[in-house]
């Protein structure tokens, strides 16, 4: 069956109706200088931590790798700056948990190391050795390692890749802008993927509050020579939330569904965020492994918002004086967007590979309401792009009721918000969904 091209978004289910805040959207990314320190965390990715190849006192350049695991889902993780690792300790992520980090002083230098060459491809498998040495995990916000999601299952036909440039969190801009500044790394990642895994259709898909990046990508294919670009299509979507959830995405651009409890290529779809398939462009000409992020930092309790690139392992504080500081003491720290960002504690951690923000609130934005009798209006089920039953998870997960949390399928969540956000009485949806998926997984290892 031949393949089209959307005209338009398919319709989705569910959503809220966030405000977008884009403040940062026209702002030129800018270089943080580097820092004199960085703190690198074993777990980067989703899968098993990594293993240091390196130890205390050995010199480092940008680009090394100094961490590795023989785990198929995880990736490696490189010196970010030039310097000498001064420890291996353990250090606390955003959720709570510790993990060991290597540490590594700054010499001043920001030298590279002579290992980054770009990779010799020849084949599938050279292509997903050299995704997996990047160090390319989903840059999105999920971790996910690219090397594990672009192997298909033998059993598995895909015949579409979605380049995810929604970017439907409000603040964030970092996605905006890297489609505006790397826009040929991007192509070049494009072509790369669908070369290799005998893709013929890619939908690049942009929220229509985006009409620099439409129009750029339009006019990169318009007058793009490359014979395998016939296959390449913008696609304009509505700027909703969460237009970029890969589930909805999916919907949105192929009007496929993707089952419960299954992936995108049981939908024939892989979806790559457009930072990911930049960095995996720019691995491929230069050799540079994943070393640094851009981030955007915004809020109300923010001096100077920017979006900011900075190498891995950087400390926020760094980062957020970089952007003139808070001009208000910050009620909340998110690390990502204010929808599925992770509240932190203190600024005192550092980046990591799938951070794409730093939001800070002051008191009067943070505040939230306190939870009210559920008055049963429905607006929670009604949000939910999964078509589950927010007030019924949240019932059983406080009951503690494992079974009856399966039969309302808590794990197909995606804590996306959506049912908090339209709640009226401001129940803790997300949190109590949140808390009956951790007791389906306890029970599952019993």
């Amino acid at each position: 069956m031949e393949l089209t091209f959307p005209t338009k978004p398919f319709k989705t289910h569910g959503g809220a109706a966030v405000p977008h805040r884009k403040n940062t959207a026209q702002l030129e990314s800018v270089m943080l200088p580097p820092p004199e320190q960085v703190v690198l965390p074993m777990q980067q990715h989703v899968g098993p931590p990594c293993t240091p190849t390196v130890k205390v006192g050995d010199s480092v350049l940008i680009g090394q790798k100094i961490a590795d695991s023989t785990a198929f889902v995880s990736a490696p993780i490189h010196a970010t700056i030039s310097g000498t690792v001064s420890a291996i300790k353990k250090v606390s992520l955003s959720g709570g948990q510790f993990v060991d980090a290597v540490v590594i002083d700054s010499d001043g230098k920001m030298e590279v190391s002579p290992e980054v060459k770009p990779p010799v491809i020849n084949s599938l498998p050279d292509f997903l050795n050299a995704v997996h040495a990047s160090g390319l995990v989903g840059l999105g916000g999920a971790g996910f390692p690219t090397h594990v999601k672009l192997k298909v299952p033998d059993d598995k036909k895909v015949d579409t890749l979605i380049i995810n440039v929604a970017e439907c969190e409000p603040y964030l801009t970092s996605d905006n802008r890297c489609a505006l500044e790397e826009t040929d790394h991007i192509m070049n990642g494009i072509r790369t993927v669908k070369h290799w895994l005998g893709i013929h259709r890619v939908v690049i898909a942009v929220e229509g509050n985006k009409p620099d990046v439409i129009a750029k990508f339009r006019s990169v294919l318009k007058e793009s020579k490359e014979e395998g670009d016939k296959e390449i299509g913008v696609l304009e979507l509505h700027a909703s939330y969460p237009q970029g959830a890969e589930k909805v995405l999916i919907q949105s651009c192929t009007n496929r569904c993707v089952p419960m409890g299954k992936l995108p290529a049981d939908a024939g779809c892989i979806v790559m965020n457009v930072t990911s398939c930049a960095h995996l462009g720019e691995y491929i000409e230069t050799g540079m492994p994943l070393v640094s992020k851009r981030l955007t930092v915004d809020g109300s309790a923010i001096q100077d918002p920017k979006n900011v690139i900075v190498p891995i392992g950087t400390n926020i504080r760094t980062i957020i004086d970089f952007c003139g500081g808070y001009k208000t003491a910050p009620k909340k720290i998110l690390m990502g967007g204010p929808m599925m960002g992770v509240s932190i504690a203190s600024d005192n951690l550092p980046v990591i590979k799938q951070n794409n923000g730093l939001v800070c609130l002051d008191e009067k934005e943070a505040h939230k309401l306190e939870p009210s009798a559920c008055i049963r209006c429905g607006r929670c089920v009604a949000g939910c792009p999964m078509h589950l039953m927010p007030t019924l998870l949240e019932k059983n997960a406080m009951a503690k009721r494992v079974d009856e949390l399966k039969k309302l399928d808590v794990m197909d969540c995606m804590e996306c918000g959506c049912c908090a956000f339209n709640c009226p009485a401001g129940r803790p949806l997300v949190q109590a969904i949140r808390f009956g998926k951790s007791l389906v997984r306890a029970e599952g290892k019993k």
